[in-house]
């Protein structure tokens, strides 16, 4: 081993103190109040222009979209790489965590974190167009490393997006990918007694298939397994949900309720205050749509758009699909399943209790088969986020190596207890929060002059 047991709990005391910094004041001021910036600068646009983004994302949609290459990928195809990022694990352990720990109140406070944040999507995927590069090879690439450069055109910019690179890379392709493919095996020895490490094989080999295809095979495998898997998925909410109806409206007065009064939940054996409500929803809520994290612009940058502003209207669509559509089902499903009064669960095991009151065992089972799709797909979208900001680092070359090391690191991390990998992952996740919103907040007048700009040609 590494590190010494006692190292490993002084490392995992630190980092808990870090998190919690972060995740509990410094990063739901920056990410919020990015929101609200936002949301007041472009006439809260993920309003007026909902419809109009809703139309631009689904009126073309196709499960075999045209080929994509080193000049990108098309719009929907960068919108389902982002979505496999987004649309994972957190969708169905997220929601019941910020149920489990600020009780049904935590889910208004999601959806209103969710509301500004598709303010700041909106930004990064139009400022991730506008500042995307073309190679001397014709390789197009982008994300907030060439934006924060752009913002800040000194040294002071060039270590901001070198610092940016790093922290995503160490966030999401390494320790992220670890605990997704963790979070796989693990519930796949729950529902059909698999060992850990076949499953992180397996899981290995079909992830390698897929990054050694490039960014071709990548974008067709996303915009084939994002709709099916969340089709799946919704279907199966629903059925839930109303198989329970007689407690849809007390599911959603409890929601509305307890996000002003403090609660009780687990029967009143764990308290909730307003505070835990709001700090529990918008994090888990930011932690799953990813607004304002910078690693979705990675693969927005590469869609073949008009115009900038195009491909931004596409990605506010994503975060309301992750939030308002995926993680509110998750919510509904366990409210309406009356097992929080029953089992004092949290996490994952909190979201399959809720599907065995409905299914049974099968629910138990279609949970695991569920959460290996969303988890896969994240390991696809954020292997990819974690290549662009390599290859921005090291070159093609490097590329090389972190594929190598991804594909390792899945088959480790299958087996693992990943606490302290998940708690670094949160932190690499949140430091690289900063850089990224001092980018978006310099180049504020940018996304306002190419709004206005988009607006004025479609008059």
């Amino acid at each position: 081993m590494f590190l010494s047991v006692v190292n490993q709990n002084y490392l995992l005391g630190l980092v808990s103190k870090v998190n919690g910094f972060m995740w509990d004041f410094l990063l739901l001021i920056l990410l919020c109040g990015t929101g609200v910036y936002y949301s007041f600068r472009t006439g809260f646009i993920q309003v007026r222009k909902f419809k109009e983004a809703f139309k631009a994302t689904f009126g073309g949609i196709s499960l075999k979209g045209e080929k994509a290459g080193k000049d990108g990928m098309s719009s929907f195809q960068s919108l389902a790489t982002s979505l496999a990022a987004q649309v994972g694990t957190g969708n169905l352990a997220g929601a019941a965590t910020a149920i489990a720990t600020g009780g049904p109140g935590a889910i208004f406070w999601m959806w209103l974190s969710a509301f500004f944040g598709m303010s700041t999507i909106f930004a990064e995927a139009t400022l991730a167009q506008k500042y995307k590069v073309v190679g001397e090879d014709g390789q197009v690439t982008g994300g907030p490393v060439y934006y924060i450069k752009a913002a800040f055109q000194n040294k002071f910019g060039n270590i901001l997006a070198a610092l940016f690179a790093l922290f995503i890379t160490l966030a999401l392709g390494f320790m992220g990918n670890m605990v997704q493919a963790n979070s796989i095996a693990a519930a796949c020895k729950e529902a059909f007694h698999i060992p850990t490490i076949v499953i992180g094989i397996v899981v290995a080999v079909l992830a390698a298939f897929v990054f050694l295809g490039g960014i071709g095979r990548i974008a067709s495998v996303t915009e084939k397994m994002v709709p099916i898997m969340a089709g799946l998925y919704i279907l199966g909410s629903l059925f839930a949900i109303i198989f329970h109806f007689q407690n849809i409206v007390p599911a959603f007065v409890s929601i509305f309720k307890y996000a002003f009064t403090p609660g009780a939940i687990f029967g009143g054996v764990v308290g909730t205050t307003i505070k835990q409500a709001i700090r529990y929803g918008v994090a888990r809520g930011l932690f799953s749509n990813e607004a304002g994290m910078g690693s979705t612009p990675n693969s927005h940058a590469l869609a073949k758009v008009d115009h900038p502003c195009d491909q931004g209207l596409v990605a506010m669509i994503g975060v309301f699909i992750d939030t308002f559509v995926i993680l509110s089902l998750t919510a509904l499903v366990i409210l309406t399943s009356g097992v929080m009064e029953q089992t004092p669960v949290q996490g994952i095991a909190l979201t399959q209790a809720a599907f065995y009151a409905t299914f049974g065992q099968l629910g138990t089972n279609f949970v695991a088969i569920i959460m290996f799709f969303f988890a896969f797909s994240t390991i696809i979208g954020w292997y990819f986020f974690g290549e662009q900001n390599v290859r921005y680092l090291f070159g093609d070359k490097g590329v090389r190596v972190y594929t190598i090391l991804v594909i390792l690191f899945i088959v480790i991390g299958s087996t693992l207890k990943v606490t302290l990998v998940w708690d670094l992952s949160d932190m690499f996740n949140g430091l690289m929060v900063v850089p990224n919103v001092l980018g978006l907040l310099a180049l504020s007048g940018m996304v306002v002059a190419l709004l206005k700009e988009y607006e004025n040609k479609k008059k």
